[in-house]
Protein backbone atom coordinates (compact mmCIF):
# COMPACT_ATOMS: atom_id res chain seq x y z
CA UNK A 1 0.00 0.00 0.00
CA UNK A 2 2.83 2.41 0.49
CA UNK A 3 4.14 1.80 -2.24
CA UNK A 4 1.21 2.56 -3.88
CA UNK A 5 1.41 5.97 -2.40
CA UNK A 6 4.29 6.99 -3.44
CA UNK A 7 3.26 5.77 -7.03
CA UNK A 8 0.36 8.21 -6.56
CA UNK A 9 2.85 10.85 -5.28
CA UNK A 10 5.11 10.95 -8.46
CA UNK A 11 2.17 10.37 -10.83
CA UNK A 12 0.84 14.29 -9.87
CA UNK A 13 4.50 15.52 -8.90
CA UNK A 14 5.16 14.95 -12.54
CA UNK A 15 1.65 16.08 -14.24
CA UNK A 16 1.20 19.74 -13.40
CA UNK A 17 -2.13 19.97 -14.82
CA UNK A 18 -3.49 17.19 -12.68
CA UNK A 19 -1.62 18.76 -9.65
CA UNK A 20 -2.40 22.01 -10.05
CA UNK A 21 -6.34 21.27 -10.66
CA UNK A 22 -6.08 19.64 -7.59
CA UNK A 23 -5.02 22.31 -5.32
CA UNK A 24 -6.68 25.50 -7.24
CA UNK A 25 -10.20 27.45 -5.76
CA UNK A 26 -10.98 29.43 -9.18
CA UNK A 27 -13.60 31.59 -9.33
CA UNK A 28 -14.25 32.60 -13.40
CA UNK A 29 -16.37 35.71 -14.12
CA UNK A 30 -17.58 37.18 -17.40
CA UNK A 31 -20.65 39.24 -19.02
CA UNK A 32 -23.00 36.07 -19.80
CA UNK A 33 -23.02 32.52 -19.57
CA UNK A 34 -24.81 30.84 -22.53
CA UNK A 35 -26.43 27.46 -20.20
CA UNK A 36 -27.77 25.52 -23.00
CA UNK A 37 -29.25 22.53 -20.74
CA UNK A 38 -31.46 25.88 -19.40
CA UNK A 39 -31.82 27.43 -23.36
CA UNK A 40 -31.49 30.61 -21.26
CA UNK A 41 -28.12 33.53 -20.70
CA UNK A 42 -27.33 34.04 -17.29
CA UNK A 43 -25.74 37.62 -16.93
CA UNK A 44 -22.54 38.22 -14.81
CA UNK A 45 -22.02 34.81 -13.95
CA UNK A 46 -19.54 33.68 -11.24
CA UNK A 47 -18.45 30.14 -11.92
CA UNK A 48 -16.78 28.30 -8.54
CA UNK A 49 -14.27 25.84 -9.43
CA UNK A 50 -12.68 23.44 -6.25
CA UNK A 51 -9.82 21.33 -8.28
CA UNK A 52 -11.13 19.91 -11.68
CA UNK A 53 -15.18 20.31 -11.07
CA UNK A 54 -17.45 23.05 -10.96
CA UNK A 55 -18.80 23.72 -7.27
CA UNK A 56 -21.62 26.38 -8.02
CA UNK A 57 -22.91 28.64 -10.77
CA UNK A 58 -23.95 32.67 -9.21
CA UNK A 59 -25.60 35.01 -11.11
CA UNK A 60 -23.25 37.83 -9.67
CA UNK A 61 -21.75 38.36 -6.38
CA UNK A 62 -18.61 38.72 -4.64
CA UNK A 63 -15.40 36.32 -5.13
CA UNK A 64 -15.29 34.12 -2.06
CA UNK A 65 -12.21 34.50 0.18
CA UNK A 66 -9.39 31.67 -0.97
CA UNK A 67 -10.54 31.54 -4.55
CA UNK A 68 -8.11 33.22 -7.25
CA UNK A 69 -10.41 35.27 -9.48
CA UNK A 70 -10.25 35.11 -13.42
CA UNK A 71 -12.06 37.85 -14.53
CA UNK A 72 -13.12 37.49 -18.59
CA UNK A 73 -14.31 41.20 -19.08
CA UNK A 74 -17.63 41.50 -21.69
CA UNK A 75 -16.46 37.92 -23.08
CA UNK A 76 -19.38 35.07 -23.06
CA UNK A 77 -18.81 31.70 -21.06
CA UNK A 78 -20.12 28.67 -22.61
CA UNK A 79 -19.13 24.59 -21.53
CA UNK A 80 -16.30 23.31 -23.37
CA UNK A 81 -17.49 22.09 -26.83
CA UNK A 82 -17.94 18.38 -28.20
CA UNK A 83 -17.44 17.02 -31.22
CA UNK A 84 -18.89 13.44 -31.70
CA UNK A 85 -17.11 12.25 -34.92
CA UNK A 86 -13.19 13.16 -35.62
CA UNK A 87 -10.04 11.45 -36.85
CA UNK A 88 -7.39 12.67 -34.45
CA UNK A 89 -4.42 10.03 -36.59
CA UNK A 90 -5.39 12.06 -40.02
CA UNK A 91 -5.34 15.81 -40.97
CA UNK A 92 -5.31 16.68 -44.93
CA UNK A 93 -1.95 19.24 -43.35
CA UNK A 94 0.25 16.29 -42.75
CA UNK A 95 -0.77 14.61 -46.29
CA UNK A 96 2.32 15.26 -48.96
CA UNK A 97 -0.19 16.25 -52.32
CA UNK A 98 0.42 12.62 -53.48
CA UNK A 99 -2.35 10.66 -52.79
CA UNK A 100 -0.63 7.03 -53.83
CA UNK A 101 2.70 8.17 -52.61
CA UNK A 102 1.19 8.53 -48.70
CA UNK A 103 -0.54 5.28 -49.18
CA UNK A 104 2.14 3.32 -49.82
CA UNK A 105 5.50 5.50 -47.99
CA UNK A 106 3.26 6.35 -44.74
CA UNK A 107 2.47 3.87 -41.49
CA UNK A 108 0.97 3.65 -38.86
CA UNK A 109 3.42 4.78 -36.65
CA UNK A 110 3.74 8.45 -39.06
CA UNK A 111 -0.03 8.66 -37.95
CA UNK A 112 0.57 8.19 -34.35
CA UNK A 113 3.30 10.85 -34.03
CA UNK A 114 0.96 13.16 -35.67
CA UNK A 115 -1.65 12.71 -33.58
CA UNK A 116 -0.86 14.65 -30.61
CA UNK A 117 -0.39 17.75 -32.81
CA UNK A 118 -4.01 17.27 -33.68
CA UNK A 119 -5.20 16.62 -30.31
CA UNK A 120 -3.83 20.34 -29.46
CA UNK A 121 -4.94 21.47 -31.83
CA UNK A 122 -8.46 20.36 -31.43
CA UNK A 123 -8.37 21.23 -27.41
CA UNK A 124 -7.28 25.10 -28.33
CA UNK A 125 -10.17 25.41 -30.64
CA UNK A 126 -12.19 24.92 -27.27
CA UNK A 127 -13.58 21.66 -28.47
CA UNK A 128 -12.57 19.76 -24.66
CA UNK A 129 -14.65 16.24 -25.48
CA UNK A 130 -14.29 14.11 -28.85
CA UNK A 131 -15.22 10.66 -30.04
CA UNK A 132 -12.66 9.31 -32.36
CA UNK A 133 -14.96 6.93 -34.64
CA UNK A 134 -11.92 5.16 -36.18
CA UNK A 135 -8.26 4.91 -35.90
CA UNK A 136 -5.71 2.42 -37.05
CA UNK A 137 -3.59 0.11 -34.48
CA UNK A 138 -5.45 1.53 -31.89
CA UNK A 139 -4.08 5.06 -31.68
CA UNK A 140 -6.84 6.76 -29.88
CA UNK A 141 -6.38 4.76 -27.26
CA UNK A 142 -3.22 5.32 -26.73
CA UNK A 143 -3.51 9.42 -27.02
CA UNK A 144 -6.75 9.03 -24.60
CA UNK A 145 -4.55 7.12 -22.21
CA UNK A 146 -1.64 9.42 -22.39
CA UNK A 147 -4.40 12.65 -22.06
CA UNK A 148 -6.01 11.30 -19.33
CA UNK A 149 -2.55 10.30 -17.13
CA UNK A 150 -1.86 14.13 -18.24
CA UNK A 151 1.15 13.53 -20.42
CA UNK A 152 -0.26 15.41 -23.31
CA UNK A 153 -2.60 18.14 -24.34
CA UNK A 154 -5.26 16.78 -25.48
CA UNK A 155 -9.83 16.59 -25.27
CA UNK A 156 -11.26 14.09 -23.05
CA UNK A 157 -11.23 11.19 -26.17
CA UNK A 158 -14.21 8.83 -26.20
CA UNK A 159 -12.40 6.15 -28.59
CA UNK A 160 -13.58 3.59 -31.30
CA UNK A 161 -10.28 1.85 -32.11
CA UNK A 162 -10.96 -0.31 -35.65
CA UNK A 163 -13.85 0.85 -37.01
CA UNK A 164 -15.46 -2.72 -38.58
CA UNK A 165 -16.74 -3.44 -41.79
CA UNK A 166 -16.90 -5.92 -45.20
CA UNK A 167 -14.08 -7.28 -46.98
CA UNK A 168 -14.19 -5.05 -49.90
CA UNK A 169 -16.03 -2.17 -48.43
CA UNK A 170 -15.02 1.52 -47.04
CA UNK A 171 -13.47 -0.03 -43.86
CA UNK A 172 -11.13 -2.44 -46.26
CA UNK A 173 -7.71 -0.61 -46.99
CA UNK A 174 -7.12 -2.98 -50.12
CA UNK A 175 -10.04 -2.00 -51.70
CA UNK A 176 -9.61 -1.05 -55.57
CA UNK A 177 -5.63 -2.47 -55.55
CA UNK A 178 -4.34 -4.95 -57.08
CA UNK A 179 -4.41 -8.14 -55.36
CA UNK A 180 -1.12 -8.69 -54.92
CA UNK A 181 -0.97 -5.05 -52.49
CA UNK A 182 -1.61 -6.08 -48.88
CA UNK A 183 -1.94 -3.24 -46.17
CA UNK A 184 -0.64 -5.06 -43.11
CA UNK A 185 -1.45 -4.31 -39.35
CA UNK A 186 -5.12 -4.12 -37.15
CA UNK A 187 -7.52 -4.78 -39.34
CA UNK A 188 -11.61 -4.14 -38.60
CA UNK A 189 -12.24 -6.15 -42.04
CA UNK A 190 -14.59 -8.71 -40.74
CA UNK A 191 -17.96 -10.72 -42.16
CA UNK A 192 -20.34 -12.78 -40.79
CA UNK A 193 -22.65 -12.23 -38.01
CA UNK A 194 -20.41 -14.81 -35.38
CA UNK A 195 -16.99 -13.27 -36.39
CA UNK A 196 -18.04 -9.39 -36.00
CA UNK A 197 -19.85 -10.61 -32.57
CA UNK A 198 -15.94 -12.13 -31.92
CA UNK A 199 -14.48 -8.70 -33.51
CA UNK A 200 -16.90 -6.30 -31.26
CA UNK A 201 -15.00 -8.18 -28.34
CA UNK A 202 -12.04 -7.74 -29.48
CA UNK A 203 -12.25 -3.78 -29.78
CA UNK A 204 -13.68 -4.20 -26.26
CA UNK A 205 -10.73 -5.98 -25.19
CA UNK A 206 -8.25 -3.28 -26.88
CA UNK A 207 -10.14 -0.36 -24.75
CA UNK A 208 -12.95 0.79 -26.94
CA UNK A 209 -15.13 3.09 -25.75
CA UNK A 210 -17.64 3.23 -28.31
CA UNK A 211 -18.03 0.35 -31.37
CA UNK A 212 -17.79 1.74 -34.82
CA UNK A 213 -18.88 0.05 -38.04
CA UNK A 214 -19.44 0.55 -41.69
CA UNK A 215 -23.19 0.05 -42.75
CA UNK A 216 -22.66 1.32 -46.18
CA UNK A 217 -19.91 2.74 -48.40
CA UNK A 218 -18.49 5.91 -48.48
CA UNK A 219 -16.87 9.02 -50.64
CA UNK A 220 -13.14 8.74 -49.57
CA UNK A 221 -12.48 4.87 -50.53
CA UNK A 222 -12.66 2.90 -53.33
CA UNK A 223 -16.15 1.40 -53.83
CA UNK A 224 -17.69 2.36 -56.66
CA UNK A 225 -20.95 3.03 -54.66
CA UNK A 226 -21.54 6.03 -51.94
CA UNK A 227 -24.06 4.65 -50.06
CA UNK A 228 -25.28 0.90 -50.68
CA UNK A 229 -25.16 -1.09 -47.84
CA UNK A 230 -22.70 -3.45 -46.71
CA UNK A 231 -23.44 -5.55 -44.09
CA UNK A 232 -26.63 -7.68 -44.01
CA UNK A 233 -29.35 -6.72 -41.63
CA UNK A 234 -28.48 -10.18 -39.63
CA UNK A 235 -24.73 -9.09 -39.86
CA UNK A 236 -25.53 -4.94 -38.28
CA UNK A 237 -28.27 -6.47 -35.74
CA UNK A 238 -25.54 -9.12 -33.85
CA UNK A 239 -23.15 -6.46 -34.07
CA UNK A 240 -25.56 -4.09 -31.72
CA UNK A 241 -26.34 -7.10 -29.96
CA UNK A 242 -22.93 -7.62 -28.92
CA UNK A 243 -21.96 -4.25 -28.36
CA UNK A 244 -24.85 -3.63 -26.02
CA UNK A 245 -23.98 -7.08 -24.15
CA UNK A 246 -20.70 -5.12 -23.14
CA UNK A 247 -22.02 -2.06 -22.84
CA UNK A 248 -20.81 -0.13 -25.49
CA UNK A 249 -22.68 2.58 -27.72
CA UNK A 250 -22.68 1.62 -31.88
CA UNK A 251 -22.33 4.33 -34.25
CA UNK A 252 -22.64 3.39 -38.00
CA UNK A 253 -21.24 5.01 -40.80
CA UNK A 254 -24.07 5.39 -43.34
CA UNK A 255 -24.65 7.65 -46.43
CA UNK A 256 -27.15 5.75 -48.14
CA UNK A 257 -31.43 5.57 -47.42
CA UNK A 258 -31.72 1.81 -47.42
CA UNK A 259 -28.03 1.27 -44.81
CA UNK A 260 -29.44 4.06 -42.98
CA UNK A 261 -32.34 2.52 -42.04
CA UNK A 262 -31.24 -0.91 -41.55
CA UNK A 263 -28.75 0.43 -38.82
CA UNK A 264 -31.66 2.14 -37.02
CA UNK A 265 -33.32 -0.68 -37.18
CA UNK A 266 -30.10 -3.05 -35.81
CA UNK A 267 -30.95 -0.66 -32.51
CA UNK A 268 -27.32 1.79 -33.65
CA UNK A 269 -27.16 4.93 -30.92
CA UNK A 270 -25.95 6.94 -33.89
CA UNK A 271 -25.89 7.44 -37.91
CA UNK A 272 -22.87 9.38 -39.05
CA UNK A 273 -23.10 11.20 -42.12
CA UNK A 274 -27.21 10.56 -42.90
CA UNK A 275 -26.54 11.74 -46.55
CA UNK A 276 -29.52 10.45 -48.22
CA UNK A 277 -31.85 9.50 -45.49
CA UNK A 278 -35.56 10.03 -46.46
CA UNK A 279 -38.84 10.68 -44.78
CA UNK A 280 -39.18 7.20 -43.94
CA UNK A 281 -35.64 7.00 -42.28
CA UNK A 282 -36.38 9.92 -40.28
CA UNK A 283 -39.46 8.63 -38.74
CA UNK A 284 -37.95 5.71 -37.68
CA UNK A 285 -35.06 7.47 -36.18
CA UNK A 286 -37.37 9.77 -34.41
CA UNK A 287 -39.28 6.20 -32.91
CA UNK A 288 -35.88 4.44 -31.93
CA UNK A 289 -34.07 7.67 -30.12
CA UNK A 290 -31.30 7.81 -32.90
CA UNK A 291 -29.12 10.25 -33.13
CA UNK A 292 -28.43 11.59 -36.19
CA UNK A 293 -25.12 13.11 -36.91
CA UNK A 294 -24.68 15.17 -39.99
CA UNK A 295 -21.31 16.62 -41.16
CA UNK A 296 -22.18 19.53 -43.14
CA UNK A 297 -18.93 21.54 -43.46
CA UNK A 298 -16.44 19.25 -44.92
CA UNK A 299 -18.17 19.31 -48.91
CA UNK A 300 -16.72 22.70 -48.79
CA UNK A 301 -13.36 21.24 -47.75
CA UNK A 302 -13.01 18.41 -49.61
CA UNK A 303 -14.29 20.01 -53.19
CA UNK A 304 -11.90 22.87 -52.71
CA UNK A 305 -8.49 21.18 -51.69
CA UNK A 306 -8.63 17.34 -52.11
CA UNK A 307 -8.05 17.52 -55.71
CA UNK A 308 -5.02 19.29 -54.71
CA UNK A 309 -4.00 16.30 -52.58
CA UNK A 310 -4.22 14.08 -55.50
CA UNK A 311 -7.50 12.44 -54.32
CA UNK A 312 -8.77 10.48 -57.02
CA UNK A 313 -11.24 11.70 -59.31
CA UNK A 314 -13.67 8.89 -58.65
CA UNK A 315 -13.84 9.98 -55.01
CA UNK A 316 -14.03 13.68 -55.69
CA UNK A 317 -17.34 12.96 -58.32
CA UNK A 318 -18.90 10.93 -55.30
CA UNK A 319 -18.51 13.68 -53.14
CA UNK A 320 -20.29 16.34 -55.27
CA UNK A 321 -22.88 13.66 -55.24
CA UNK A 322 -23.34 13.63 -51.41
CA UNK A 323 -22.89 17.51 -50.55
CA UNK A 324 -25.78 19.11 -51.74
CA UNK A 325 -28.38 16.74 -50.75
CA UNK A 326 -27.01 15.84 -47.43
CA UNK A 327 -27.59 19.60 -46.47
CA UNK A 328 -30.91 19.54 -47.26
CA UNK A 329 -31.55 16.39 -45.46
CA UNK A 330 -30.12 17.98 -42.39
CA UNK A 331 -32.73 20.92 -43.09
CA UNK A 332 -35.08 18.66 -42.75
CA UNK A 333 -34.07 16.63 -40.22
CA UNK A 334 -34.32 20.14 -38.13
CA UNK A 335 -37.64 20.42 -39.11
CA UNK A 336 -38.46 16.96 -38.31
CA UNK A 337 -37.39 17.49 -34.46
CA UNK A 338 -34.51 14.72 -34.87
CA UNK A 339 -32.10 13.87 -32.11
CA UNK A 340 -28.90 15.90 -33.66
CA UNK A 341 -25.65 16.22 -32.21
CA UNK A 342 -22.38 18.30 -33.62
CA UNK A 343 -20.15 15.93 -35.47
CA UNK A 344 -17.71 16.92 -37.82
CA UNK A 345 -15.60 14.35 -39.42
CA UNK A 346 -12.47 16.77 -38.40
CA UNK A 347 -9.48 14.83 -40.22
CA UNK A 348 -11.40 15.30 -43.49
CA UNK A 349 -10.51 18.87 -42.69
CA UNK A 350 -7.84 20.36 -40.83
CA UNK A 351 -8.46 19.96 -37.28
CA UNK A 352 -9.18 22.89 -35.30
CA UNK A 353 -11.33 24.21 -37.76
CA UNK A 354 -14.46 21.99 -35.73
CA UNK A 355 -15.98 25.16 -35.60
CA UNK A 356 -16.45 25.99 -39.02
CA UNK A 357 -19.52 23.87 -39.35
CA UNK A 358 -21.70 25.86 -36.58
CA UNK A 359 -22.26 28.45 -39.41
CA UNK A 360 -23.14 25.63 -42.35
CA UNK A 361 -25.84 24.57 -39.14
CA UNK A 362 -27.23 27.94 -38.99
CA UNK A 363 -27.66 28.17 -42.79
CA UNK A 364 -29.47 24.77 -43.33
CA UNK A 365 -31.70 25.32 -40.37
CA UNK A 366 -30.56 25.95 -36.98
CA UNK A 367 -31.13 28.72 -34.60
CA UNK A 368 -27.75 29.36 -32.91
CA UNK A 369 -29.03 28.22 -29.69
CA UNK A 370 -29.81 24.56 -31.24
CA UNK A 371 -25.99 24.69 -32.83
CA UNK A 372 -24.58 25.23 -29.82
CA UNK A 373 -26.86 22.69 -27.46
CA UNK A 374 -25.66 20.16 -30.48
CA UNK A 375 -22.18 20.68 -29.74
CA UNK A 376 -22.67 20.82 -25.50
CA UNK A 377 -25.90 19.15 -24.07
CA UNK A 378 -27.13 16.80 -26.77
CA UNK A 379 -23.55 15.91 -27.84
CA UNK A 380 -22.88 14.88 -23.83
CA UNK A 381 -26.64 12.57 -23.94
CA UNK A 382 -25.36 10.77 -26.73
CA UNK A 383 -21.62 9.73 -25.13
CA UNK A 384 -23.60 9.22 -22.31
CA UNK A 385 -21.42 11.57 -20.32
CA UNK A 386 -24.38 14.02 -19.33
CA UNK A 387 -23.07 13.83 -15.86
CA UNK A 388 -19.49 14.84 -16.53
CA UNK A 389 -19.54 17.14 -19.29
CA UNK A 390 -21.76 19.35 -21.69
CA UNK A 391 -22.83 22.08 -19.14
CA UNK A 392 -21.81 24.47 -16.71
CA UNK A 393 -23.38 23.36 -13.37
CA UNK A 394 -22.07 21.98 -10.25
CA UNK A 395 -20.35 18.69 -10.13
CA UNK A 396 -19.80 18.65 -13.86
CA UNK A 397 -15.78 18.93 -14.95
CA UNK A 398 -14.65 22.82 -15.19
CA UNK A 399 -14.67 22.15 -18.95
CA UNK A 400 -15.35 25.94 -20.18
CA UNK A 401 -14.93 28.26 -22.99
CA UNK A 402 -14.98 32.19 -24.00
CA UNK A 403 -15.38 34.42 -26.89
CA UNK A 404 -15.40 37.43 -27.47
CA UNK A 405 -18.91 38.10 -29.30
CA UNK A 406 -22.09 36.37 -28.53
CA UNK A 407 -22.39 33.40 -29.97
CA UNK A 408 -26.26 34.18 -30.31
CA UNK A 409 -26.16 36.57 -32.36
CA UNK A 410 -22.65 35.84 -34.44
CA UNK A 411 -22.63 32.06 -34.65
CA UNK A 412 -19.46 32.34 -36.31
CA UNK A 413 -17.53 33.88 -33.22
CA UNK A 414 -17.00 30.13 -31.89
CA UNK A 415 -14.23 30.10 -34.74
CA UNK A 416 -12.11 32.56 -32.04
CA UNK A 417 -12.45 31.11 -29.17
CA UNK A 418 -10.12 33.53 -26.29
CA UNK A 419 -10.19 31.22 -23.38
CA UNK A 420 -10.31 27.38 -23.13
CA UNK A 421 -10.36 25.56 -19.61
CA UNK A 422 -10.41 21.70 -19.51
CA UNK A 423 -10.93 20.41 -15.91
CA UNK A 424 -10.20 23.66 -13.74
CA UNK A 425 -6.75 23.91 -15.47
CA UNK A 426 -6.53 26.72 -18.25
CA UNK A 427 -5.30 25.80 -21.83
CA UNK A 428 -5.81 29.33 -23.38
CA UNK A 429 -5.29 31.87 -21.28
CA UNK A 430 -7.27 35.14 -21.95
CA UNK A 431 -5.76 38.00 -23.50
CA UNK A 432 -6.09 40.36 -20.29
CA UNK A 433 -4.27 38.04 -18.58
CA UNK A 434 -1.50 36.89 -20.71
Amino acid sequence: MRNRHLLLALILACSPGLAGAAQRHLALSAARLIAPEQARVIEHPLVLIDGERIREVREGGAVPDGYEHIDLGAATLLPGLIDVHVHLDFDPSFASGNYYKDLLTLSPIDAAVLAPTAARRTLEAGFTTVRNLGSAEYIDVALRNAIDRGQLPGPRIVAATLALGATGGHADPDTGFSPFIRFNGASGVVDGADAIRQRVRENVKRGADVIKFMASAGVLSNEQSVGAPQYSQEEMNALVDEAHRWGRKVAAHAHGTEAIKMAIRAGVDSVEHCSFIDEEGLKLARQHGTWLDFDIYNDDYILSEYGKLGVPQAQLDKEKLVGRTQRENFRRAVKAGARMAFATDAGVYPHGWNAKQFAKMVEWGMTPLQAIQAATTHAAELLGRADQVGAVKPGLYADLVAVEADPLTDIATLERVSFVMKGGVVVVPHPSRP
